[in-house]
């Protein structure tokens, strides 16, 4: 006979898995505002720009934004890695293993 599953047990799990996905997304998000420099904003000045940032409809921008985004993660993965261990091909990655979003705000 097979042994029951433990439904609860199971879903403090993924409680738990959830919480802690929740707060590194908050802390990469904190290093993302610290190394680009807009820790030097106001909390206001901050929100109005990712407040406009998320309004923003013009492909066009949207774009120009990624692009300029992908290019800041080249720059420091060039800084602070050998020429040997550079990626040259694909995607850059963020520090902690998360990809840059460029789908918008809100995503998770």
């Amino acid at each position: 006979m097979r042994k029951p599953r433990d439904y609860d047990a199971e879903l403090k799990a993924l409680e738990d898995k959830a919480r802690d996905l929740k707060t590194r997304k908050v802390q990469q998000l904190g290093e993302l505002v610290i190394a680009t420099g807009a820790d030097g904003l106001t909390t206001d000045e901050l929100a109005g720009a990712l407040v406009a940032l998320a309004e923003t409809k013009d492909a066009g921008k949207r774009e120009a934004w990624a692009k300029r985004g992908a290019a800041f993660f080249q720059g420091r993965s060039r800084r602070s890695a050998p020429a040997s261990d550079r990626d040259t091909g694909g995607a850059p990655t963020q520090p902690g293993g998360a990809q840059p979003a460029s789908g918008g705000a809100g995503t998770a």
